[in-house]
């Protein structure tokens, strides 16, 4: 027999879960019908995606606790669990589960009389599960009394609470709602988070430059001068933001960004061959290239090439991808061989017809060549 096909609602979303979390909040408010509530939350279940089962399972707790939001949210909050572990530093995300009691404050707590009460609750909740996305809505709604308390998280003492305020304001957060701050205001924060001795804290931070780069990349280059001038980080860690920060403007050739991190225009010429010239679908592209130094200085060259995919109206998509880093010297012929795979993918339909490969070396593109990919 086949293997079972992976699910992740179900994995994420099941009846031991549902029943663990009715019996925590039965325990500090034994009104609570647990049973029932169960039984009401996961017999819709096979009939909704993640997401939904999340949002399902806040409309059931609005059915079955108190209606006054402020009864509930108490309840709620004694009913969690022990925050997740301080003395980690990364990768404790919590329990999934936990994301419907912040959808819960985000659906009825957005309200001026209880705006404190709900940003004082995130605040506990995300010590269990992230309340990156509950945050938003208040960032919206009420900016300047959640901008306040995000300033005072930057300095929290548990690390999930500092990160959720680098993370809850992305410009770009991933399957969230769109905030309507300004991009540049979060800076401030991230002067200070990205100090942070946690790699959690610091990825979130290097993931909200790199979001800002798609914006204003001349920014996100001058706010890492401005951070490696003021020594607040350790080199290791620092240097982990940096390449993070910057891997959207790496591949897009970004001079300012190569710069800083060392790569000045290459002096090299380069040439690409592909083997053989037709690629069926499933299989692999083989391809060689020349690079020949024109210096007769040392030179750090970052190697990428960019594959130009051929799309279902005919025209052409760029992706690029990583290949080496190389110390080339003066004068210097470097020969490399790559394979790029053509498997069709659930992120990527591939077509038939002709496409390109073209090498970037320090950001400037050279060598291009073209292909025929057949079924």
């Amino acid at each position: 027999m086949p293997a079972e096909k992976f699910s992740l609602k179900d994995h994420l979303f099941h009846t031991q879960n549902v029943a663990r979390i009715a019996a925590e909040i039965h325990t500090v408010y034994p009104e609570f019908d647990a049973k029932s509530f169960t039984q009401t939350v996961i017999e819709r279940f096979p009939e909704l995606e993640l997401m939904e089962r999340m949002y399902w399972i806040r409309a059931c707790l609005r059915e079955y606790l108190p209606q006054e939001y402020e009864v509930a949210v108490k309840i709620l909050l004694e009913s969690l669990p022990p925050p997740l572990d301080p003395a980690r530093s990364d990768n404790d995300f919590g329990e999934y589960i936990y994301g419907a009691y912040g959808n819960f404050v985000s659906e009825y707590g957005a309200t001026p009389e209880h705006v404190h009460t709900s940003l004082s609750a995130l605040r506990e909740m995300t010590t269990r599960f992230s309340c990156e996305f509950p945050i938003r809505t208040f960032i919206n709604t009420f900016p300047k009394e959640t901008l306040k308390a995000l300033w005072d998280w930057t300095t929290d003492s548990h690390y999930h609470v500092r990160r959720l305020v680098s993370e809850g304001t992305r410009p770009k957060l991933p399957w969230a709602k769109k905030i309507t701050l300004n991009y540049q205001q979060p800076i401030t924060f991230l002067d200070i988070l990205h100090t942070d001795s946690t790699r959690f804290v610091t990825r979130s931070v290097a993931n909200h430059l790199n979001d800002i780069s798609k914006i204003d990349p001349d920014l996100v280059v001058k706010t890492l001068q401005r951070w490696k001038k003021e020594g607040g980080q350790k080199t290791k860690e620092f240097d982990y933001i940096v390449r993070h920060s910057l891997r959207t403007l790496i591949k897009q050739g970004y001079q300012p960004a190569l710069v800083f991190l060392g790569y000045a225009p290459a002096q090299a010429s380069a040439r690409i061959s592909v083997l053989p010239e037709r690629v069926k679908t499933g299989e692999w592209l083989t391809f060689s290239i020349s690079i020949s130094s024109e210096s007769d200085e040392v030179q750090s060259v970052l190697i990428d090439y960019i594959v130009y995919y051929k799309k279902a109206n005919g025209s052409l998509m760029p992706k690029t991808f990583k290949l080496a880093k190389v110390t080339l010297q003066p004068r210097e012929v470097l020969s490399l061989r790559k394979k790029h795979s053509f498997k069709q993918m659930t992120t990527r339909k591939h077509y038939p017809g002709e496409h390109q490969i073209e090498l970037q070396l320090n950001g400037q593109k050279c060598g291009k060549q073209s292909f025929v990919l057949v079924h």
